[in-house]
């Protein structure tokens, strides 16, 4: 989780894309959402479970848009695959706020 919150705070789509799961990816990835373009200011990890090959993970990134304004906050309980010993990150469930 933090090493995907890292690539996208660095842009690296690249590697967003090879830790996301085959059954789940997108063909490419487009990282010029409105969050993307400012700046990543934070991730905070509230929970995680682990349940033998699968894991689900909840957290809270937070940005600041490139326009200005205030910080926003990105939550999301992420769902991930373990294949080997690699992580895949599969779906998510984003909340308001």
């Amino acid at each position: 989780m933090r090493s995907r919150y890292t690539a996208y705070a660095l842009g690296d789509s690249a590697y967003i894309l090879r830790t996301w799961h085959a059954s789940t990816r997108p063909a490419a990835l487009d990282l010029t959402e409105e969050q993307h373009k400012g700046g990543w200011i934070g991730l905070s990890v509230k929970a995680h479970k682990t349940m033998g090959d699968s894991a689900e993970v909840e957290f809270v990134a937070r940005y600041k848009p490139k326009g200005g304004g205030a910080a926003q906050r990105l939550h999301e309980r992420s769902r991930f695959i373990r294949e080997g010993v690699c992580w895949y990150y599969v779906d998510g469930d984003v909340s308001a706020g």
